[in-house]
């Protein structure tokens, strides 16, 4: 999080005093011409450019699909298998050899090409999303530990890493999502600030802010004073005009490439945002910390991320203990119930277990007795199964008579030769063949007739 407050702050418009006292206010746009690129960022560009030639190599898949094109998958086998090259190419030497002190050893360049190739996505999910664009931000972050880009002035050389290495990044990763149709990782669906990025969001408001001086702090409310209103996102021929000078409307930019409908309808979250009357300093200030909330505090996020000697996984001192929750305490009463072998399981009135409120203990009898009602003197013994009633005359079978019980009152089995009669029908020998069959409710003839 460090280093990426360190990007925000270089993004934000100095004040900058001329040689007779004046002061000027110098904004850092895209293809801004006040900013000059080193030459690792100048390396930078040329491996990612390298990146971007292989989707001609490795077109889309023209076969039917339901989510993302497989041919994802032989992309990134590609840039996998040739990213050992590209990083002798590309980086110095003495970045990638550092830590190497034995055969068995490890440098950095295996971890730096860890990080490298978690920056555009999963192959067997066919998706991206921010944990994808954190893992860049960390391969840059071990360049910049490994004193991978040289000593300049506050803010020069991370202004150079954002528009110069950052920025065609995102232009790689959006061309990537189109091509092959990559599917949001972790996304909140419409509930979230953007299927893919956040980066640009942060850095983006940050152009926007109102001009500082290297002693002062980061503003957090007001905006540049040539700013455009937060609310002009919601309008898609100002937002056209602008992605080409800011990141933040580059990002919005895409979102109307990809998505149609009302602005509000596919992006409620950027539409709320873009309500804000504090000025884009105050969104800059919600940026960091929805960024810091939302995807360095999500586990589904950073369960991903790979840690080693130049990302350590460490215990901050300071950090605030997390209460336990009402889950983790009952995994840990079920994990405190297993015994040992040579233990003595506890008796049937000492186990845990999930018990009524209104439950109680009896006395020395492991009976749970209920309010209002005492417990038993001893231990209530297994009640006996009752005989089996007798059958009545109320559930006897409708082919049942009583002419079929016998003396002892007990019904004998039906003959399987007499035939099924209905409920209602009698005991003699059946209808006579010259009386027609009638409903129920069917009258007879009127007399006379």
């Amino acid at each position: 999080m460090t280093f990426i407050l360190q990007l925000n702050r270089a993004m934000v418009p100095s004040k900058i005093t001329e040689k007779d006292g004046s002061q000027r206010v110098q904004t850092w746009p895209l293809n801004c011409d006040a900013v000059e690129f080193s030459e690792p960022v100048r390396r930078l560009q040329s491996l990612l450019s390298k990146i971007d030639s292989i989707i001609d190599e490795v077109p889309p898949d023209t076969g039917p699909r339901r989510f993302g094109n497989v041919s994802f998958r032989r992309w990134c086998e590609e840039v996998e298998r040739r990213a050992p090259e590209l990083m002798d190419e590309c980086l110095q030497p003495e970045v990638l050899q550092h830590g190497a002190q034995g055969l068995d050893s490890l440098s950095a360049k295996e971890e730096l090409i860890a990080y490298f190739m978690g920056s555009f996505g999963s192959q067997q999910r066919l998706d991206y999303g921010t944990g994808h664009e954190l893992s860049f931000v960390a391969f840059l972050g071990c360049l910049w530990k490994l004193n991978g880009f040289p000593k300049a002035g506050a803010g020069v050389e991370e202004r150079g890493i954002v528009l110069g290495v950052i920025e065609p990044y995102l232009e790689l990763i959006r061309r990537l999502i189109r091509t092959y149709t990559l599917e949001p990782a972790g996304s909140h669906g419409v509930w979230g600030l953007d299927d893919h990025s956040f980066l640009p969001y942060i850095l983006g408001s940050a152009q926007f802010c109102p001009p500082i001086s290297e002693s002062d702090h980061t503003p957090t409310e007001g905006s540049l004073q040539t700013a455009l209103e937060p609310a002009t996102v919601a309008k898609a021929n100002i937002v056209e005009k602008e992605r080409k000078n800011n990141m933040y409307f580059s990002a919005i930019g895409f979102i109307y490439d990809v998505k149609r409908g009302p602005f509000w309808e596919h992006s409620p979250m950027l539409y709320d945002i873009s309500g804000i009357r504090d000025g884009w300093g105050k969104i800059n200030k919600g940026m960091i910390k929805m960024y810091n909330a939302e995807v360095l505090s999500k586990f589904p996020v950073v369960q991903h991320f790979p840690f080693g000697s130049l990302f350590r996984w460490e215990h901050d001192p300071t950090a605030v203990a997390v209460a336990p929750s009402v889950h983790l305490s009952s995994r840990s009463e079920r994990s405190g119930e297993t015994t040992s072998p040579g233990s003595v399981k506890p008796a049937v009135g000492e186990l845990h277990g999930t018990k009524a409120p209104w439950a109680r203990p009896a006395a020395d009898t492991g009976v749970t007795s209920i309010p209002g009602m005492s417990a038993p003197s001893a231990p209530v013994q297994p009640r006996a199964r009752p005989p089996r009633a007798r059958p009545t005359a109320t559930t006897a079978a409708p082919w049942s008579s009583n002419r079929d019980r016998d003396t002892a009152g007990k019904f004998s089995s039906p003959d399987p030769n007499l035939p099924t009669r209905a409920p209602w029908a009698g005991t003699g020998e059946g209808p006579s063949p010259n009386i027609p069959t009638r409903a129920p409710w069917a009258k007879g003839p009127a007399a006379g007739q």
